[in-house]
């Protein structure tokens, strides 16, 4: 391989593949996007677009073993798993609830410690038209004070191992003083502060702007695999094969295929989310929470009208590809109802469901492949918004410059 590429080929055209794209510009390499669908066409565009360093936090989690393997059969559960599931589905599972445990969540939770102190630094450095919005406020909303313990001990248990969260517990009148649009059924809540959110349509769409203004392309295409050729790379794709010094796999939930002949055996898994929105009488002023219900709210603010509130929630283990499922969307509406008030929820719009792509041990798989010059960012799960600048700036230092961070160490492909 060249000692200092060149030109580098970035497959994925999300968060994470357009955030590495602009950093390797920023190190001076010319920049091919190839992306199957175009800009914003996974997970990145119906997101919640929360960059919550104290929220963002490993997948396996040992509250959702107990919850009880059968209510995740059931389509109204916030983590769902249909039952006709696939025997690499059921293999993953296994060891996706092999890491649910106190141990390796902690042992996960220290490297999104290290990850998280960095996350919103790497936002400031990327140099776009679109900004960041400080989430003030950021209120976590619950029905009852035993509800809210679960996320209070969680925190708890982040700052054990050096985690910071500003948090302030605010008892039923607070939390509806903060925010009036709050139901009747929510009798208290907490305050985070130090957060931010993006409307990751508009962030998403401007970096990819970004990336093109500074003389990047982002060509529609199908990447059928990748192959060594001589000292560089060569990309194959629907419309031809592409000749480059390098090339960063970012392509979401569809990874695996493209990684696995590199030596990446970790499965990625498609973790899907949904969202729609809706108009309330009264649009919140920052993002509300409801962790019981796994319910995520964000006001955009710019989605075609300023009362425009995204609706966002659910985990589904099902493959990338597989249609709407409705019972979802009406799953999302039932917990979050009692939540809130002056909604018409009938009169939501822009339903959507995205794959995120999620490990079984929720870390990232980030970094060098065992084939020179090919390299993978990518498996974040529900965090490739919060962590895509970061995962872009740690890539595109070790393409260009062979600086490897210790967080790659935790992040190794090849693990």
């Amino acid at each position: 391989m060249v000692d200092r590429p060149q030109h580098v080929v970035v497959v994925g055209a999300g968060m994470v593949g357009l955030a590495t794209a602009w950093f390797l510009q920023e190190r001076g390499a010319q920049v091919t996007v190839v992306d199957r669908t175009g800009v914003l066409a996974g997970s990145s565009r119906g997101n919640a677009g929360w960059l919550a360093p104290a929220l963002t936090l490993p997948l396996p989690d040992p509250a959702i073993l107990a919850t009880g393997a059968l209510a995740a059969l059931k389509p109204s559960s916030p983590v769902y798993v249909p039952p006709t599931a696939n025997p690499r589905l059921l293999k993953w599972l296994v060891s996706f609830t092999r890491h649910c445990t106190p141990g390796r969540w902690r042992s996960a939770m220290e490297v999104f410690t290290a990850a998280n102190r960095q996350a919103l630094a790497a936002f400031d450095e990327l140099g776009i038209d679109e900004p960041t919005k400080p989430a003030d406020p950021f209120l976590a909303a619950f029905r009852t004070e035993k509800d809210r313990e679960v996320l209070v001990e969680e925190f708890e248990n982040v700052a054990s191992l050096g985690g910071v969260t500003d948090v302030e517990l605010l008892d039923g009148g607070a939390v509806h003083g903060l925010e009036p649009a709050l139901g009747e059924e929510v009798s208290c809540g907490l305050q985070l502060r130090g957060q931010r959110f993006i409307d990751p349509g508009r962030y998403v769409t401007s970096l990819a702007e970004a990336v093109q203004a500074r003389g990047g392309e982002i060509v529609l295409a199908s990447v059928d695999g990748v192959a060594s050729e001589g000292r560089g790379v060569v990309v194959r794709t629907s419309t031809g094969p592409v000749t480059a010094d390098a090339v960063v796999l970012a392509a979401g939930a569809w990874l695996s295929a493209l990684a696995r002949p590199h030596g990446v055996r970790s499965f990625v898994q498609a973790g899907r989310g949904y969202s729609f929105t809706v108009r309330p009488e009264s649009q919140p002023r920052g993002p509300l929470y409801f962790p019981t219900q796994r319910v995520a709210c964000t006001p955009l603010g710019a989605a075609g009208s300023e009362d425009a509130f995204r609706v966002a929630g659910m985990m589904e283990f099902r493959r990338p590809d597989a249609p709407l499922d409705p019972r979802r969307i009406a799953a999302i509406i039932d917990a979050a109802r009692p939540m809130l008030r002056g909604v018409d929820w009938e009169a939501r719009t822009d339903e959507w469901v995205g794959s995120r792509p999620c490990t079984a041990d929720g870390l990232p798989l980030v970094g060098a492949t065992r084939t020179p010059g090919v390299h993978v960012a990518g498996g974040h799960g529900m965090w490739g918004i919060a962590l895509g600048p970061l995962t872009g700036r740690l890539v595109a230092d070790q393409v260009m410059q062979g600086r490897t961070d210790p967080l790659l160490r935790s992040f190794d492909p090849l693990r």
